[in-house]
């Protein structure tokens, strides 16, 4: 076999487009994890049980059944009950609920983790309690859980390559459409490779600055 990328060069444009569309999907269904997380987070941290049951369902059950299945479900099961919506936004929405059953297993962690010490005094300030949740529980929460919540970005990223399957060419589709046309499936997997390598080190390098940016004070506490 003779190994030659300049094969691809005339579909490098087509393959760019389909990796422009991995990153958008995935930064949209980033934003919606941690919303989705966020919230089921503080109902599983409610007082109220039925809260927390109803969250522990959410997680359980998104947790448990394949992404292509729930994929398959928005895509192929929702419009058997009128309800239309294109492979993009699909993706964005099942990526985001995924997301968020393992993004608020992060955000909880980071919550519960929170000296009680820093609630009484902001109890004692006379702040009420939303305020006290809202602007200072969760955004603690949120920092400290910025390095987990990476691992689920790049988890995110690794499985929308399953969007390919609801004719999204993103990334992998764009792969497949230029072998079909091609006929050298060798030189574009090994270019496929490399991208998601790519995409993923530059995340996780992004992840960890942004990491040591936001509890750089800590840090430097402890040294």
């Amino acid at each position: 076999m003779h190994f030659d990328l300049s094969i691809l060069l005339p579909h490098l444009g087509f393959l760019a487009r389909g990796a422009e569309l991995t990153a958008a999907a995935c930064a949209l269904s980033l934003v919606g994890s941690v919303v989705m997380g966020a919230l089921v987070a503080i109902a599983r941290t409610s007082a109220s049980s039925t809260l927390r049951r109803i969250a522990f369902i959410y997680v359980d059950l998104f947790r448990n059944v394949p992404f292509i299945v729930q994929l398959f479900f928005f895509y192929y099961g929702l419009p058997e009950l009128g309800i239309y919506i294109d492979a993009f936004t699909t993706g964005v929405v099942a990526l985001s609920i995924a997301g968020g059953a393992y993004a608020s297993d992060t955000i909880r962690a980071g919550i519960l983790a929170i000296d009680q010490g820093i609630i009484d005094a902001a109890e004692v300030s006379g702040l009420s309690r939303r305020k006290i949740f809202t602007r200072i529980v969760l955004p603690i929460a949120l920092r400290t859980s910025v390095r987990p919540l990476g691992s689920v970005l790049i988890n995110m990223i690794l499985t929308s390559s399953i969007l390919s399957t609801i004719t999204l060419n993103e990334l992998t589709g764009s792969a497949q459409i230029v072998v079909s046309q091609t006929y050298r499936p060798f030189e574009v997997y090994v270019v496929l490779l490399c991208a998601y390598a790519a995409l993923t080190y530059l995340v996780s390098l992004a992840v960890t600055l942004l990491h040591r940016h936001l509890n750089r004070d800590m840090m430097e506490a402890v040294g």
